[in-house]
């Protein structure tokens, strides 16, 4: 048992100290995913050590406390007072998603300025297309298999600015509000290592030098908030992940949430509420904000 108690030690931990290495290598982000699990392993297997390996106990409890103290933090984020003048609705509308009409009427009741959208495919470009008769300023940019993405504003697109970033699964356009102007974008991102995600965060952030002057960003990341490839896009934007961390999917077979939905605002100022499924994978996410 002791033997085993060591082994379950080394094996957490060096799963822990690798889910900090996406910067050096996918692989790092794709264990940051489940951070949390890697975590409890090593704070119950450090604490069965505390009688004969205190050094190490002590070691593990460290890591505990680094690996646990970002997603803490991110749980725990206050939400803002006042009454924000503008919102953002981000949905990944699964490609072959099954209630098209109640996404429909979820959007349209709660009248936001912004929606993003990801996988917008032939079976469900209608909600785009129906979207589109309130939102006059709209685009949709090609992707993947799974469907495209889509940005629509209440507010006039400035003329020329619209970009597809290449197909890469970026649709954005500059926006002129009551505040100035604003880019909007809508992000949809490959599932991570051993998929191609590090390859397209890598290219998407060397083509988002257009993006001057403040940009809120709404999308499906494929992943959680304390990986490196967030840090990227805050960077590349000059922008910050807004609100609480929310679990925002659902697996359809194994009873898994991950907060892998974000949207990015200036100074990550905003609330962010969680709107329903309805018939995707991806719960809605809406986020109040000033600009």
């Amino acid at each position: 048992m002791r033997k085993l108690i060591v082994v379950v030690f080394w094996i957490s931990f060096g799963l822990t100290v690798a889910s900090f290495g996406g910067a050096l290598h996918g692989l790092g982000d794709s264990l940051a995913v489940f951070r949390h699990w890697w975590a409890i392993g090593l704070s119950a297997s450090s604490l069965l050590m505390l009688g004969g390996h205190m050094r190490s106990a002590g070691l593990g409890a460290l890591v505990v406390v680094l690996a646990v103290a970002p997603m803490a933090s991110g749980h725990l984020t206050p939400d803002t007072n006042g009454a924000p003048r503008y919102s953002l609705y981000q949905k990944n509308l699964l490609y072959n998603g099954s209630a098209p009409g109640d996404i429909i009427a979820d959007i349209q009741d709660l009248a936001p300025d912004f929606v993003t959208l990801e996988e917008v495919s032939r079976r469900n470009r209608h909600i785009f297309d129906t979207l589109s008769r309130g939102y006059p300023s709209h685009l949709f940019c090609k992707f993947a298999g799974v469907g495209g993405v889509a940005v629509l504003s209440k507010w006039p697109v400035i003329e020329g600015s619209e970009n597809c970033a290449g197909e890469q699964g970026l649709a954005a356009m500059q926006v002129q509000t009551p505040d100035g102007p604003v880019w909007v974008g809508a992000l949809h991102l490959h599932w991570p290592y051993p998929h191609s995600q590090s390859k397209q965060v890598a290219n998407l952030v060397a083509a988002m030098g257009f993006l001057k002057g403040p940009v809120l960003l709404g999308g499906d990341f494929n992943m959680v908030p304390w990986s490196h490839t967030l840090r990227q896009f805050e960077r590349a934007t000059g922008s910050d992940r807004a609100g609480r961390v929310l679990r925002t999917f659902k697996h359809d077979t194994f009873p898994l949430r991950l907060p892998i939905d974000h949207i990015l605002t200036p100074e990550g100022q905003g609330t962010l509420e969680l709107r329903g499924l309805l018939g995707s994978d991806h719960f809605g996410v809406l986020a109040r904000f000033d600009l």
